[in-house]
């Protein structure tokens, strides 16, 4: 055999062929991240699923697990249409807890914006939130037109959104600033917002924790939200984010002691206390535990 026979007949060449000069090339088809295609878990078939496992499995698994006390949804009585549920974020058990403790008119008719890198990144992990809490990538570390335009037909075909405006879990327990996003929806497709403030969770299961700790929570749902007259999305999403924390006061005091901090833009920061060190912010933290409810300086997590 001559050597040249021998060599087509092992592979050779060895590296990848050139594409010929002059010929269009298709654009590469991507199916993972932000591309991740969550179509089919929004038809009947899938919600019809969805919605026997969260009413039965999911909402046993959160009681058992985290016992949560709801509070604010009488104040969703008047909402109607689809709105933006902007919660802080502390833990994984945030989105199943909130999604249990949604009205039955919310709770079958909402989507998960999700992160596409954690989420989205392998098939099978896309398949199984896209099913269990009908989760769509969105682009966490920058703007995406495509997740604002995914996010966007959601709510115009009629779709609330869950959204955690911090972009992420918290790292240490305390909240982190407001991202835009969720009030840019918002004003863009004349939807409200709707503050909630999720409280426990991270007792349960905290960021890079392996094990998973049953703990009391509370969910408390703000009034719906709606930008004022010329107000941009970043003036808006601050306004959110004080609502939030006006909305952790409460449920660690009293409503009428709430109240009358959020008038006074009183309201305990939910990024804890500024200008004092690492560990006294630790402390601060965890020390809400020993303290009554009622003289602490910030909301228990």
């Amino acid at each position: 055999m001559r050597p040249a026979d021998l060599l087509r007949r092992r592979g050779f060449p060895y590296t990848k062929p050139a594409w010929p000069g002059g010929v269009e090339r298709e654009p590469e088809k991507r199916e993972l991240g932000i591309d991740f295609d969550t179509e089919w878990a929004r038809k009947y078939p899938a919600r019809l699923g969805r919605a026997m496992v969260l009413d039965t499995v999911g909402q046993a698994a959160v009681r058992a697990l985290a016992s949560p006390t709801v509070a604010g949804t009488d104040r969703l009585d008047h909402l109607k249409g689809p709105a933006v549920f902007a919660a802080n974020h502390a833990s994984h058990v945030d989105t199943p807890l909130l999604l249990t403790s949604l009205p039955d008119r919310f709770r079958h008719r909402t989507a998960v914006a999700a992160g596409a890198d954690y989420f989205f990144d392998k098939r099978w992990k896309g398949h199984m939130w896209a099913f269990l809490i009908n989760a769509f990538p969105i682009d966490r570390h920058r703007v995406s037109p495509r997740s604002a335009r995914l996010a966007g037909r959601l709510l115009d075909e009629g779709w609330s959104i869950i959204i955690f405006p911090e972009g992420g879990r918290s790292p240490h327990g305390w909240g982190q600033p407001h991202k835009g996003g969720a009030a840019f929806l918002s004003i863009r497709h004349g939807v409200p917002i709707v503050p909630v403030h999720l409280e426990g969770t991270r007792r349960i299961l905290k960021r890079d924790a392996k094990t998973i700790t049953p703990s009391r929570t509370a969910v408390t749902f703000g009034s719906p939200l709606r930008p004022d007259d010329g107000e941009d999305a970043r003036a808006f999403a601050a306004r959110v984010e004080r609502a939030v924390a006006a909305l952790a006061d409460e449920q660690a005091t009293d409503w009428w002691t709430a109240r009358q901090r959020a008038a006074r833009s009183a309201s305990p920061d939910l990024t804890g206390p500024a200008g004092v060190s690492g560990w006294r912010r630790t402390w601060a933290l965890g020390g809400s535990k020993r303290r009554s409810s009622r003289k602490q300086g910030w909301p228990p997590r």
